[in-house]
């Protein structure tokens, strides 16, 4: 079987689905590409047996269609020094060698049985929403950073997909902070529910790009999800665990509203995180009229900090202590130049919201208090 095709197309293609090769497995034949080569089209597949991904390509063939799997590393090396050419793959039915063959050289590497690949599961059964691909990819990237990396707490290493008549949630929480992004321009008929990995959300992020104007059709069943596009597919095994009650963790009332310039409180709590305490991070805020004091001390070594702000603020005076690490990351996620928090009391969570909301989006951050040391800064 011999095809032509791009060599920088070809690299383009790979290194979008390489994400889910395993660096070592039990099953050495994983760690290799699938190329499925057909009459008109090359597809190829990876696959880590959690989650798998497939690409395709237009190529130029001649002979019987056939499958080889083929060493990932030695194949994206030899592309990687390519410029830009058509290249020869000679595949050998019998032996499964291959041999490239390009302007200045020839390359020989050995392939395995394509037949002896595990099969990439289908969307069979399966239920399906079509969203646009900028869509999809503001949920993952304004969740992701908050989901758990802790493995005992395996509902939370994943994303929640919550989809209902009224709209469709993404929720993410490590139960320091959460995010929560809705669209109620999206709707399914039937409710459903299920957790995505969020290993699987990084991979289908890296390879998927916000400027493309086309839609991701998101098939779901009892097992898998499905993310597909014109020329990539992502499928991956969702976490069957029960995910907390979100919205119970999230205060309904909250008389006490801060607003305040993103850049101003961000600078702010990094400065001053510098002289908190390395471990727990906690920094007070102090609010009264218009001022915010932000103050951190390390007792440890004799460390303190205090800055004063300016903001406009709604309320009763209260001092509430934050993990400076996880305010900073939630705060940058916001897309806004001005940030609204919202509070109740010191020991309640607070709100942190975009000062504006995109028609058709709400996006709601949550963050713990800590309790406050005694110092006064």
């Amino acid at each position: 079987m011999n095809f032509i095709v791009s060599s920088t197309t070809l690299h383009r293609q790979l290194s979008r689905i390489s994400g889910a090769i395993p660096t070592r497995s039990v099953l050495p034949i994983i760690e290799n590409f699938l190329f499925d080569i057909g009459d008109e089209f090359l597809t190829i597949s990876t696959t880590n047996l959690e989650t798998s991904m497939q690409t395709r390509l237009p190529i130029e063939a001649r002979g019987e269609p056939m499958k080889v799997a083929v060493p990932a590393r030695i194949l994206q090396d030899i592309l990687k020094e390519l410029p830009e050419q058509p290249i020869t793959f000679m595949v050998d039915d019998e032996t499964y060698s291959i041999v490239i063959s390009s302007e200045n050289g020839k390359y020989k590497i050995s392939g395995e049985n394509g037949e002896d690949f595990p099969a990439i599961p289908r969307p069979d059964q399966a239920d399906s929403i079509r969203l646009p691909m900028s869509v999809l990819l503001k949920a993952v990237n304004k969740t992701l950073f908050a989901a758990s990396t802790d493995e005992d707490k395996a509902a939370l290493n994943g994303i929640l997909f919550d989809f209902g008549e009224h709209g469709i949630t993404f929720v993410a929480t490590d139960a320091h902070r959460l995010v929560r992004y809705r669209r109620v321009d999206v709707t399914v008929d039937i409710p459903t529910n299920f957790i995505v990995p969020q290993k699987a959300l990084q991979l289908l992020k890296n390879s998927l790009d916000a400027s493309d104007n086309q839609d991701v059709i998101v098939y779901y069943n009892d097992n898998n999800a499905f993310f597909q596009t014109e020329d990539l597919l992502l499928v991956c095994r969702l976490i069957d665990q029960k995910y907390p009650d979100y919205e119970n963790v999230i205060p309904v009332n909250n008389p006490n509203k801060l607003f305040i310039a993103k850049r101003d409180l961000l600078g702010s709590l990094r400065r001053v995180n510098i002289f908190a305490n390395k471990s727990t991070h906690q920094v007070r805020f102090a609010v009264k009229g218009s001022e915010l004091e932000i103050s951190s001390e390390d007792p440890d070594f004799a460390n303190e900090a205090k800055e004063t702000l300016r903001c406009h603020y709604e309320g009763e005076d209260i001092e509430i202590g934050f993990n400076a690490a996880l305010l900073i990351e939630v705060v940058s996620n916001i897309d806004t130049e001005e940030a609204n928090i919202e509070l109740s009391e010191p020991g309640r969570a607070g709100i942190i919201l975009p000062n504006i909301q995109e028609e058709g989006e709400n996006v709601l951050m949550l963050i713990m208090p800590i309790m406050l040391n005694s110092y006064v800064a």
